[in-house]
């Protein structure tokens, strides 16, 4: 009996994409315990996180010889500020919006995140997406819709504010703008995930440091440290399971977005919203409506649809691929213009 062929490209993306897809649920429910316990301290919280990520860094750097730290150059460093930039300020888009959401509710409020980095794919590489992915992306917005829209049968302390959902929408913008930014990012740095990932932590800790400051939080965790009153295990073991996972979801993005592409990235985002919704419910005791689950329905329905168009858009590979599987058709799912035009490839 002939054993089926097993293409070790495919298996390579389907696993740094199901390695992504883990760190991120975790990522999510320990966030939210933590912006829960301590809503007043988000930004302390998130730079405590790229901190860390950046020391693990420097001890993988120490245990393994193929992690290479790169050696700080100011040439370098203002090539990577539009990048940087972007990631942070998506990050703090990203904590707001889940601070004042539901665990279940977060990929709704962010159900945008396809459409607009198709749409930013687009305009980045000039061309025009198919008609059928067109048709895909008004699909999610419509399940986006349907999830924000108004419902009576909603307490008050479960229904998102505009402003949050404002959160969300930013964070979905610029979250597509970072995954684009990536692929043109990598040549900076020797075409290295960890080395990129080392630049994005430092670099958006440093820009986050400031706004720390002048949000008071600092003052304001030193006050709760000295009342006595505030419970601060939860912060504390949230800082280091995130911080821990962060850095393992930085490393899984990246690889996600380098052996694939900035669409699919966003797609692997989108497939884990049927078990966040699950265990948002299980944990968090969030309230699930039907406009809620048709939404979720909708968006998961519209990234499937998307997928099997772009399946079905596939061309022969040609003979000489290189070794970046992006250079591969197989597993570029932007525009055919994207694999043409090599625009946004890493």
């Amino acid at each position: 009996m002939t054993l089926p062929h097993i293409n070790v490209a495919t298996l390579q993306v389907a696993g740094v994409v199901s390695f992504y897809m883990s760190a991120a649920l975790v990522m999510v429910f320990v966030n939210k315990a933590v912006l829960s316990n301590s809503p007043d301290l988000p930004l302390l919280f998130l730079l405590v996180q790229l901190i860390i990520a950046v020391v693990l860094l420097h001890i993988s750097a120490g245990i393994f010889k193929r992690v290479e730290i790169p050696r700080f150059n100011w040439v370098v460093a203002k090539k990577l500020v539009p990048v940087v930039l972007v990631n942070i300020i998506g990050l703090v888009f990203n904590t707001l919006c889940l601070r004042g959401v539901e665990a279940s509710y977060f990929q709704i409020a962010r159900g945008l995140q396809l459409p607009l980095t198709i749409l930013v794919s687009a305009i980045h590489t000039q061309s025009v997406p198919s008609a059928k992915t067109i048709a895909a992306t008004v699909l999610v917005s419509i399940g986006f819709f349907v999830g924000v829209a108004p419902s009576s049968s909603l307490p008050l302390t479960a229904t998102p504010t505009l402003i949050t959902l404002f959160y969300g929408i930013l964070s979905s913008l610029f979250i597509a703008l970072h995954a684009v930014l990536i692929k043109s990012s990598l040549p900076h740095c020797e075409n290295s995930t960890i080395q990129l990932a080392w630049w994005t932590n430092v670099g958006s800790a440093v820009f986050l440091i400031p706004f720390v400051i002048f949000n008071g939080e600092l003052q304001l965790l030193r006050d709760k440290m000295v009342e006595g009153s505030w419970n601060g295990t939860v912060f504390a073991w949230g800082c280091l399971v995130t911080g821990l996972f962060g850095f393992m979801l930085c490393v899984a993005g990246l690889l996600s977005i380098k052996v694939t592409s900035p669409v699919t990235h966003m797609f692997s985002s989108a497939a884990r919203s049927v078990l966040q919704t699950l265990l948002g419910v299980m944990i968090f005791s969030d309230i699930l409506t039907v406009n809620r689950v048709s939404s979720i329905l909708v968006i998961l329905g519209g990234t499937m649809y998307y997928t099997w168009v772009k399946s079905s858009e596939f061309k022969p590979p040609p003979s000489n691929l290189g070794h970046d599987l992006e250079s591969n058709p197989r597993f570029a799912t932007l525009d055919k213009a994207d694999n043409e035009s090599k625009a946004v490839q890493g």
